[in-house]
């Protein structure tokens, strides 16, 4: 029963973890090294991350600079960002790309908040899911009927928690996008 209440909790955390990491990909109008961390560049004919090929600094709250290690790869970053669809021009210089962030316009924030309710929403599910799984594995136990009852209890209060950290974790991501 234990074995259960444990990995529906590792679940509810992998779930909590993966929609923190599709927040940081929804643009709050900063530079966050963070967008750019699903590019993939071909290198030498193998698809490599963007981040094990160059440094990537901010030197403004609006600007990123891409510097690699290589120069020769210039060319296949600029082409990787721009297949990347993220909403960013590069402008290479010979030495560093330079991705401008544009500021957000009202109905961007907007869109942008749509779309971080929606990621919230879909985590809401995937725990519901996960919920529905573990009392089922429970009932399978063929324990008795008080600890069964127990145990869902358990496996209740635990999405009841993670639906109230998804609640804080969109809230704030609404503030972000908000604040201009």
């Amino acid at each position: 029963m234990d074995e259960i209440l444990l990995e529906v909790e590792e679940k509810m955390k992998k779930t909590i973890e993966n929609l923190e990491k599709r927040f940081t990909n929804i643009r709050a109008g900063r530079a966050n090294p963070a967008i750019l961390d699903s590019i993939m560049v071909s290198y030498y004919g193998t698809d490599t991350p963007l981040k094990q090929l160059a440094n990537i600094s901010v030197p403004e709250a609006r600007q990123l600079w891409i510097k690699p290690f290589d120069k020769s790869i210039l060319g296949p970053i600029e082409k990787a960002i721009f297949e990347a669809n993220i909403g960013l021009t590069p402008n290479n210089n010979g030495e560093v790309i330079i991705l401008n962030i544009p500021a957000l316009t009202e109905e961007t924030r907007k869109e942008y908040v749509k779309q971080a309710k929606g990621f919230g929403e879909e985590a809401k599910i995937a725990l519901r899911n996960i919920r529905q799984d573990a009392n089922t594995d429970i009932k399978k136990l063929g324990v008795p009927e008080d600890e069964e009852k127990e145990a869902v209890d358990e496996v209740q209060e635990l999405i009841q928690k993670y639906n109230k950290i998804v609640d804080e974790k969109t809230k704030e991501k609404e503030k972000e996008l908000m604040t201009v």
